[in-house]
């Protein structure tokens, strides 16, 4: 896939990189920013002339509406150099459509295609150099909205300002992981805007995220916020659990992010022949296929871990720990996902977008 840019974002270049100071082997993930970021702002029912930047800070008003009322969505994504040089993006109109659907579900108003891609497109090409070959390296895209009106009503904002600011990283998770099973906090609600890449949803998971860490887990799978009884999401990413050979994964909806790495996990698997089902597992079922050993893997998936095993899990104050198999279905897919990413293997699908 390919995109014609036109010319409707203004262009002020930084005029001393800062790449030179930059240790690209030892990044600590979203800390460091490249040259240059993207910002647009909503006045008067419409988006104004977009510019492009050095990176920097922004004067905003402490009656902002996003400081008081959390209007603010966004989106994590990633380019990729491969060996020859050249950029990629994975299935970048996917994050488009996901964030105009977050925005709308916080009645932020949607932006422009035409400007998301120009921008990208824009950005990659100022900040090029920022982008290093390699397998665990890549260049993490973080387009956002907030609400900027200055005021402190209860009502949606009518300024906000869309940016794209760019980081460089490594892998984001070097090992396996464990979790705990949610028995008390809840990410999200029937109703509510847990299929939203809102701000608020990822505040609100950090305080029992801490707590699972202070009794050595690093995340935590959530449960249903009726019942505690199904298991939807762990962290911030998608959850797989391999129950003999079938994938099971929770249903998208009100309460489920539809992830972009998760739906391409579920086409690699069904490609692969595997059985994949969408469908509530619960708590009972996870912890029986455990004891009678059909329970063979755990895995996560997102934007920036990519997938994430998981070692073990925590259940009222038991630990069942998942023992490595040969045939993990888990490296299977990183590994596919990878070779799409970094233009090492064809691409059946069309997810890769050369910029």
């Amino acid at each position: 896939m390919n995109h014609t840019t036109e010319d409707n974002i203004a262009v002020k270049k930084n005029t001393s990189s800062r790449i030179h100071e930059v240790d690209f082997n030892n990044l600590v993930f979203g800390k460091t920013f490249t040259d240059h970021m993207f910002e647009c702002d909503y006045k008067d029912g419409a988006w104004s002339q977009p510019v492009i930047r050095p990176f920097g800070p922004l004067t905003i008003s402490p009656a902002a509406k996003v400081f008081h009322y959390g209007q603010a969505v966004f989106e994590g994504m990633k380019a990729y150099k491969d060996d020859q040089g050249d950029v990629f993006l994975f299935r970048p109109e996917e994050n488009f459509k996901r964030i105009n659907t977050s925005a709308k579900r916080l009645a932020i108003p949607e932006f422009p295609r035409h400007l998301f891609f120009e921008a990208l497109h824009k950005l990659m090409e100022l900040d090029r150099e920022w982008i290093k070959p390699g397998a665990g390296n890549s260049l993490y895209i973080r387009p956002f909205v907030m609400a900027t009106e200055a005021g402190v009503s209860a009502s949606p904002s009518t300024e906000y300002k869309f940016m794209i600011l760019l980081c460089p990283v490594n892998a984001y998770y070097t090992g396996d992981v464990k979790v705990v099973i949610a028995e008390k906090y809840s990410r999200s609600a029937n109703g509510g805007v847990g299929y939203a890449k809102a701000a608020g949803n990822y505040g609100a998971q950090f305080y029992p995220t801490n707590l699972a860490r202070e009794k050595g887990f690093q995340q935590v799978i959530w449960t249903d916020a009726n019942t505690h009884e199904y298991l939807e999401e762990a962290g911030t990413m998608n959850v797989f659990f391999r129950i003999n050979d079938t994938l099971i994964t929770a249903p998208t909806g009100d309460r489920i992010l539809d992830g972009v790495t998760r739906k391409s996990v579920i086409a690699l698997a069904k490609r692969d022949g595997i059985t994949v089902e969408e469908r509530p597992l619960s708590v009972t079922e996870l912890v029986n296929a455990s004891k009678d050993g059909s329970l063979k893997e755990i895995f996560g998936s997102g934007t920036a871990a990519v997938i994430s095993p998981v070692s073990a899990f925590g259940y009222k104050e038991d630990v069942y720990d998942i023992a490595k198999v040969a045939d993990s279905y888990a490296v299977r897919f990183k590994k596919a996902l990878n070779d799409i990413q970094y233009n090492r293997s064809e691409d059946p699908f069309g997810w890769r977008y050369k910029i």
